[in-house]
């Protein structure tokens, strides 16, 4: 059976901040998004895969990485995976961007 994907609107790309955590939630999920210098936009789940947390979209970023404002964990933006030495991963988002809107599908 085919899971039918859904376009959902969460922000304006416009405001978000270039290199800042926006948080968001859709149904039980926090999602932080992030704009890069290059303008591309990413999505994660809020929270670090720390078993003590930390709310990423509080992060500092840089280049394609988010680092955990808790732990300092290094966190790709792209595909989720903490950076060795440390180990784990954030679940991830596509984002999808139509005129000045942002969309995550899921």
């Amino acid at each position: 059976m085919l899971q039918t994907l859904t376009r959902i609107p969460v922000a304006n790309y416009s405001n978000i901040r270039v290199r800042s955590g926006y948080s968001l939630k859709i149904d039980d999920t926090e999602i932080a998004l992030f704009k890069l210098t290059s303008g591309e936009v990413y999505a994660v789940e809020n929270r670090s895969p720390h078993p003590k947390g930390g709310v990423l979209s509080e992060g500092l970023v840089s280049g394609e990485y988010v680092y955990c404002p808790v732990y300092d964990w290094k966190i790709s933006l792209k595909d989720g995976k903490v950076q060795a030495p440390d180990e784990g991963q954030v679940r991830t988002f596509k984002v999808e961007l139509e005129e000045d809107i942002v969309f995550i599908i899921r």
